[in-house]
């Protein structure tokens, strides 16, 4: 069951190297998945940051 509630000691946010890390796919794939609306960002300044809860949320919507 996804919940809002955090992981213990999961950060808030990764950077894109990382969430590419964790996915296990390439850079162009997600930003492929950005564009497409399946995963959300946030911008800080110049810095793009990728919600851990929207990477949880595409596993959980992309099980079979």
């Amino acid at each position: 069951m996804l919940t809002d509630a955090p992981i213990l000691n999961e950060p808030i946010t990764v950077r894109v190297s990382e969430a590419v890390r964790l996915l296990g796919i390439g850079r162009s794939k997600l930003y492929e998945l950005i564009k497409s609306g399946q995963i959300d960002v946030v911008k800080i300044g110049a810095t793009t940051l990728i919600p851990m809860r929207s990477l949880h949320a595409l596993i959980a919507k992309s099980r079979r």
